[in-house]
């Protein structure tokens, strides 16, 4: 393989593939030829004349097809989606008054080798400016997709934003009505791809037959995708509209959704383990739909273990296009059941249970002596299946539900101690895509944490053993030695007001120097240990400039009744009237939206804002929501002062790891309580590492372990590799040193990613950025010595680096 070759020389290589190997007709270099467009009406009537349409109902179906298209009343998306619609359903056409109406069918997508296949080059677009997509892509006519080529010394980058500007309505828009899939690859870096109005930020690669290095990505990855068959299956049943956004799915999502297809067609249920962050829900909706279209029989229950979690499920369905019936009641789910319709339900696990049940097992065989009567076949989403406590409650629908098929989603490891459990319940894996994987592929971030002491005192021992046990509920013994040997020496008490006081002031710190935070591109979130303390925190935000910038989420709503019996009469608020006066507070202006209560009017908007505006809602104060489930791309870092341990620590640190743009490079975890510490060291005794062997390993593949980057340590490599990159320069020229140091500073940047308007800095300045970015005290590499004429580097009492 020869890279480096120019544009034209890997554009004719493409036709030539698309020619020979996949067999796509050429329609020719039609860089001059007039009146080119997204359906080509010559070529679609030949197609539907040849499928035995009438001249009529062609007409007339050419007719509805280019007024949607074109509609100018109509967002790009709206148009595309309803010209995908027409695609996929057909065009309804009725000829005669009186007559039936008739489906003209555009794509034969039962049989994918029966429609016309074609591309043309230097499709020159004539409209309120000129462009000339590289390589278009026909099928009967109708453009579906459009590739962008680029030569080696250009990147992919260069050709989705000039895709994404002929999107714009005064280049070229009407004509990508029609497109599904848009291209971009060069001969260095492979493929990417996108569908219209995706950002750059969210184009995705292909990954398969990785074994394969006998030719270019670009040509591989071409030939897996645009392959006739696999090309319309794609456009069939992986194409989604969720909420203004459309979609495609990442290969993993596609490969996850093939192999359930086989164990649905098998009637065979099991796990899809897709790690936090790389886009389980919309597996889920395209598993569904596929389900309910393909088997007239079928319904399809999502179950959820959380009340936020099922009215996240709900509104996922809802964007999608998907009616969903929310049911209130065990009783009204099984209800629903008995009857044909809905075919889409979600429900809360705990529907499934009893209260008052002191002999499960007996309660387990009266279920399965007398199952409920459903309608149809049944199948099953658990949501969040791996959590040990709705164990008893699985099999509790099991029982219910004999005939059902039951398929997990999980997005953390399974314990070996859950394994016999959830392959009882479920069966074996369906696939797995797990968190290494995700952070190779770049589909979710990798995660760096730090631990900070926030100093004060304990009185007494009997308090740090009082302390220990309370926050330690949950841990195996062996963890709680390892933890114990650590904190009680350290005489600490974390719980007092001057306490708070620090962490309030350490996090207002961040946001003035660190990156995204301090530009208000990103924000965080801090997990309290209980109502009480986020309350806390909360007020003690109110008096710095977070005011207004700052929410509180818990499962908290404040009720009379709360407080009737609180009042001691010593002039003092309890917890609980702390608690009430602080919600009804920060209540007092809410104006309640249709349907919700104050407080989840306020969390909402708190989320949106969150989600939305990073600017405007800088921290959101939790305990236990948001941690599973809720996904806020600009949310970067997260502070923990919550003792946390195993699936719920693993998920909540991946509230940060959402990709969000070429400036957030890592999730960050702030870690108050030295969880990391003591669950990660060097001899592989930490507690987290003792969690990671207790992970079942079962489903082969890439290793489950769940480790994360020690901030300090990447540091320390960050300074060695600048100190041997400024060393290789230090003799050279003036002249060959400026362009060496032009080249550092490029591979330093392409290998950290720091923010674009650093681009510019020289080696020292870049070397301050990095440390300030990476090391929050100053600590070095032992062996790391710099020139005095290179950089000082002088510690402060303020945590700050100078740089001289």
């Amino acid at each position: 393989m020869n890279i480096g070759k120019p544009e034209r020389a890997t554009q004719d290589r493409i036709i030539s593939l698309f020619h020979d190997e996949l067999g796509y007709n050429y329609l020719g270099n039609w860089i001059d030829r007039e009146g080119n467009s997204n359906i080509e009406k010559g070529l679609l009537e030949a197609y539907l004349t040849k499928s035995g349409y009438t001249p009529t109902q062609i007409g007339v179906a050419l007719y509805k097809l280019d007024i949607e298209a074109n509609n100018h009343s109509r967002s790009l998306y709206n148009n595309n989606q309803v010209v995908y619609s027409l695609l996929r359903y057909g065009v309804p056409v009725k000829t005669e008054a009186g007559k039936v109406t008739d489906s003209v069918q555009l794509i034969n997508w039962q049989e994918p080798e029966k429609n016309d296949f074609a591309i043309a080059e230097e499709v020159t677009l004539r409209g309120n400016r000129e462009r000339r997509p590289d390589v278009v892509l026909y099928v009967n006519g109708i453009a579906v997709g459009v590739l962008e080529l680029k030569n080696s010394r250009a990147t992919i980058e260069d050709g989705i934003r000039q895709s994404l500007s002929n999107q714009k309505p005064e280049f070229n828009e009407r004509f990508f009505s029609t497109v599904q899939f848009i291209f971009a690859g060069n001969d260095s870096e492979g493929l990417k791809y996108g569908t219209i109005g995706t950002q750059e930020k969210y184009f995705l690669t292909w990954k398969e037959d990785e074994e394969d290095n006998s030719r270019f990505k670009l040509d591989k990855y071409l030939l897996r995708m645009c392959n006739k068959n696999r090309f319309i299956e794609l456009m069939h049943d992986f194409v989604l509209f969720d909420g203004g956004i459309k979609k495609l799915p990442r290969f993993h999502q596609y490969f996850a959704i093939k192999a359930a297809q086989k164990h649905v067609r098998q009637h065979r249920g099991g796990i899809i383990w897709h790690t936090q962050g790389s886009g389980k829900s919309i597996v889920m909706v395209l598993l569904a739909k596929w389900i309910l279209e393909n088997n007239p029989n079928a319904r399809v229950v999502i179950v959820t273990d959380r009340d936020e979690l099922d009215k996240q499920i709900e509104g996922i369905f809802t964007d999608a296009g998907e009616a969903i019936k929310r049911t209130t009641s065990g009783r009204e789910l099984m209800n629903h059941l008995g009857q044909a319709k809905p075919r889409l339900l979600c429900s809360l696990v705990h529907k499934f249970g009893r209260k008052g049940v002191d002999n499960f097992d007996a309660f387990i065989k009266d279920l399965e002596s007398r199952p409920s009567k459903t309608v149809g076949e049944v199948f099953v989403f658990v949501d969040e299946c791996h959590r040990t406590q709705s164990g008893k409650l699985h099999r509790a629908m099991k029982a219910i539900m004999p005939n059902a098929v039951f398929i997990g989603f999980t997005g953390t490891p399974l314990l070996k101690k859950d394994k016999q459990t959830s392959l009882e319940v479920f069966g074996g894996y369906i696939h797995t895509y797990k968190f290494s994987e995700a952070v190779e592929d770049k589909v979710v971030l990798d995660l760096v944490y730090e631990a900070r002491d926030i100093d004060q005192r304990l009185g007494s021992k009997q308090k740090i053993d009082a302390w220990f046990e309370a926050k330690t509920k949950g841990l195996n013994d062996w963890q709680k030695d390892e933890l114990k040997k650590h904190w009680g020496t350290m005489q600490k008490l974390l719980s007092s007001r001057s306490r708070m006081d620090r962490v309030v002031s350490d996090i207002i710190f961040d946001f003035s120097v660190k990156p995204r935070l301090s530009d208000e591109r990103g924000n965080a979130i801090l997990v309290a240990s209980s109502i009480y303390e986020a309350c806390k925190y909360f007020t003690l935000f109110q008096k710095t400039p977070f005011k207004g910038k700052c929410a509180v989420v818990t499962s908290y709503n404040p009720q009379a009744q709360d407080v009737t019996k609180e009042d001691t009469g010593a002039n003092t608020e309890t917890e609980k009237e702390f608690i009430y006066n602080t919600y009804t507070e920060l209540l007092k202006d809410i104006e309640t939206n249709p349907g919700m209560t104050k407080t989840e009017t306020y969390e909402e908007k708190a989320k949106s804002l969150f989600t939305r505006e990073p600017a405007n809602m800088k921290l959101l104060i939790v305990v236990d929501k948001l941690l599973t489930g809720f996904d806020a791309p600009p949310c970067t870092y997260l502070y923990i002062d919550k003792s946390m341990q195993d699936h719920g620590l693993f998920q909540a640190i991946c509230r940060t790891n959402r990709l969000d743009g070429e400036d957030k490079v890592f999730g960050y975890i702030v870690d108050y309580k030295d969880l990391f510490k003591n669950l990660v060291n060097d001899k592989g005794t930490g507690a987290l590492q003792v969690y990671s062997s207790e992970l079942d390993r079962s489903s082969g593949g890439a290793d489950p372990e769940v480790l994360m980057q020690d901030r300090l340590k990447k540091a320390g490599n960050a300074l060695t590799m600048l100190w041997k990159l400024w060393l290789c320069c230090a003799s050279l020229s003036s002249r060959r040193k400026t362009n060496l140091n032009t080249s550092i500073i490029s591979a330093v940047i392409r290998r950290f990613q720091p923010t674009s308007r650093n681009t510019k800095l020289n080696v020292l300045h870049f070397t301050k950025l990095l440390l300030h970015w990476f090391v929050p005290t100053p600590t070095l590499p032992t062996n790391w010595n710099p020139p005095d004429t290179a950089v000082r580097i002088l510690p402060e009492s303020s945590n700050c680096w100078n740089i001289t």
